[in-house]
This record gives structure tokens, C-alpha cells and sequence, in this order.
């Protein structure tokens, strides 16, 4: 059931992706060689419950961490360890969860070590371009298909794979709710767009071909081919108005088609 929330629902939402961004953007400048995924981990953990929230992966169906650090070929959901340390040209994908007043705000960016590969670059460059674009689909009327063919047309012209095992979802109370947003598929079909809906849109790119597995820990997917894969992630408000990127970033509040989505 695709639940739509109030004004109200709305601001409380902003309130837990704002820590999210928050925190989102403080790790992401922690990026550098030498620093173990696990140092960020624990900075995003003491950050998230001093600004008031509740980390929402850590304990979720069982996942150990705060922040889902997903390192090159890893696509989503790599645990953090104190033993992983970054280095010059890895791409490090943080995903980052807050739960604040009953509601979840949700977030992800893959940030470069440099120097990376000129490919890597573009893969980069076309994920956070295809959020973009999947973003300015969501307006009123407008349906589902519409957002995962923005993702999908744009990522295949530019020379790249979408991840197809993971989806986009709806999100509020719960931190997946309906519907599913994939990031594949034709325009005008699935769930109709309406006011008051809040989607996390989270395009999944690979370098290389689209197949992924699971590791042996249950979690960290990575792809089929070993090469890079790129995500990024916000949360967006249907409104009359236009898509409100509640994730972005220094409390942007821009509505409609001149949204603040990259932040």
C-alpha cells in the first residue's frame, strides 16, 4: 500500500533527512587515503545521536553497522571494518539511514579517492546525472515507469549497466515501503505519482556489465565482473509544486524544476 503523508508528516520527514545530509556530507569530506571504513562508521554513528536521530541500518534485519560502505566493485550494503583502509583511486559508496520522531530519511553518494580513472569519472558523473533526471520525473500524474526509465535511458546512452536486484522504494514510517522504484523500465506505466508520496530514488550503475552477487557475509553485493559500481540516493516529496529533495544538502528546500537535487 503506497502511503501518502501530510504537510505536517512532510516537514518531520526534511527533519531526519537533514541530519542524514548532514552527516552524509561530513563523512563523504572524511574520504581520504589511510582512513579505515570503520573510523567513519563510528564518526557517523556519534553524529547521527548528537544531532537526535537514530541510525536506521544498524540492527536492521540484522546489519552491523551505521553506514553501508560499499568500496569499487561493491554496489551497496558493504559492512565497515577497522581494517579497511581507503586508498588513492578507490570509489567509496556511503549509504546513509536516520530515523527521527517515527520517521526515516534515507541518502547515498560515491566519492572518488583520487587520482581514479577517467571511466571512473564518467560512471560518476552519469549516476548522479541519472538521479537528477529521475528526479525531475516526479511530479503529480506522473507514474513510476517514468522515474526508472529517466535512470535507464541516460545510464545505457552513456555507456553503462543498471543494477537491476536492487530497487528504490518508498519511504516514511517504515524505512522501505511501497512502491518499488527499479531503475530500469518504459515510461507511462506503474504507480501513478501523487502529492504527499516520498521516494528514495537510488540509481545503481556498474562500469561493466549489470550481474551482481552476494558475498559470503550475507550482505556486500558486488558486481559479477569485479569492475566499479556507482550509487547514489535522496529522498523526494511528491508535491503540487514539483519533486522536494528532502536529502539535499545545507537545508535546501527548493521545489519544482529548479530543485537543489545534487547536493
Amino acid at each position: 500500500m503506497i502511503v501518502c503523508k501530510s504537510a505536517a508528516e512532510l516537514e518531520a520527514m526534511r527533519a531526519a533527512n537533514q541530519i542524514v545530509a548532514t552527516v552524509r556530507d561530513e563523512v563523504a569530506e572524511r574520504i581520504r587515503p589511510g582512513v579505515t571504513t570503520g573510523e567513519l562508521d563510528k564518526y557517523a554513528e556519534a553524529r547521527i545521536r548528537e544531532l537526535g536521530g537514530e541510525p536506521a541500518f544498524k540492527g536492521y534485519r540484522g546489519f552491523p553497522a551505521t553506514l553501508c560502505i560499499s568500496l569499487n566493485e561493491e554496489v551497496v550494503h558493504g559492512i565497515p571494518s577497522t581494517k579497511r583502509r581507503l586508498a588513492a583511486g578507490d570509489i567509496v559508496g556511503i549509504d546513509l539511514g536516520v530515523r527521527l520522531g517515527g520517521f526515516y530519511g534515507d541518502s547515498a553518494l560515491t566519492v572518488p579517492v583520487p587520482p581514479v580513472d577517467e571511466d571512473v569519472t564518467r560512471l560518476l558523473e552519469a549516476t548522479r546525472e541519472a538521479l537528477d533526471l529521475a528526479i525531475g520525473q516526479c511530479w503529480p500524474g506522473r507514474r513510476v515507469g517514468d522515474i526508472s526509465h529517466a535512470v535507464q535511458q541516460h545510464v545505457e546512452q552513456a555507456g553503462f549497466s543498471v543494477v537491476r536486484e536492487f530497487v528504490g522504494h518508498g519511504i516514511g514510517v517504515a524505512l522501505h515501503e511501497d512502491p518499488q522504484i527499479p531503475n530500469f523500465g518504459d515510461p507511462g506505466v506503474g504507480a501513478r505519482l501523487r502529492p504527499g508520496m516520498v521516494l528514495a530514488i537510488e540509481p545503481m550503475v556498474n562500469l561493466g556489465d549489470a550481474g551482481v552477487e552476494v558475498l559470503e557475509d550475507g550482505w556486500t553485493a558486488v558486481t559479477v565482473d569485479r569492475k566499479p559500481s556507482a550509487h547514489f540516493e535522496h529522498s523526494v516529496a511528491i508535491t503540487e509544486e514539483g519533486p522536494w529533495v528532502l536529502s539535499a544538502s545545507n537545508g535546501a528546500a527548493a521545489r519544482g524544476p529548479r530543485y537543489a537535487a545534487s547536493g
